[in-house]
């Protein structure tokens, strides 16, 4: 009987030490040891990839932002403010019906399959508003300069860049919309895009945000 009792309690000692030990082990020592590999050699991913304008964290570089007008009244959904270059389509992101409190951005795709007549509509009328808003006097986009990417959205709906061709077909109504000359906004442009990465790794790509920060920038000097 004395043995079990002992027996039992160096069990439970042994089973206590592991628990104690592993605990300090893995649940402290190993995430200060990660975090601080994180912030010394990863600083800026480790944080979120922040994006600062005048001192103050404005968004990621990983997630896309809307610019939008204001809502009118009697509408469910924003019109495009044209002065600043526009993002990816947001189709398929989903609604925040839980935490009303906040409009979160909630990811998501679409999961349309490609003779889907809803993500046909989507297409079609998104490549008609791209036509239209970015024709403007002495410059007409044609359907054949639409990239695939200004009437899709991506997987997740928060792509944060779009392709140098999507950017360029802004490139005139942005000029006519902030009083600049074509070639300086085209130079904005060409100076934000980032080539693949690696060298081989994925397509050229400009990020919506950082360009809108320089245009800012841009227009308060003109």
């Amino acid at each position: 009987m004395n043995n079990s009792v002992t027996n039992t309690a160096r069990l439970l000692w042994a089973g206590l030490r592991a628990l104690l030990v592993l605990t300090v082990v893995t649940g402290v020592l190993y995430p200060l040891a990660i975090t601080g590999v994180a912030q010394g050699l990863f600083s800026d991913q480790a944080n979120g990839s922040e994006i600062k304008a005048n001192g103050k964290v404005v968004g990621s570089s990983l997630i896309g932002q809307s610019y939008n007008l204001p809502l009118k009244k009697g509408q469910e959904t924003p019109d495009a403010d044209l002065k600043w270059f526009q993002g990816r389509p947001a189709n398929g992101l989903g609604t925040n019906s839980v935490n009303t409190q906040y409009k979160l951005i909630l990811s998501g795709a679409t999961n349309r399959s490609g003779d889907n007549a809803d993500l046909i509509k989507w297409v079609k009328d998104a490549k008609a508003a791209v036509i239209k808003d970015n024709s403007v006097n002495g410059y007409t986009v044609k359907p054949s300069d639409v990239p695939a990417d200004a009437v899709t959205s991506s997987g997740s709906g928060l792509d944060p860049d779009i392709s140098p061709k999507y950017a360029d077909i802004q490139v005139h109504r942005i000029a006519e919309k902030n009083g600049l000359p074509v070639a300086q906004v085209q130079k904005l442009v060409d100076e934000h895009t980032d080539g693949r990465t690696l060298g081989f790794v994925g397509e050229p790509r400009v990020n919506v945000l950082e360009l809108n920060i320089a245009l800012k920038g841009l227009v308060a000097k003109s």
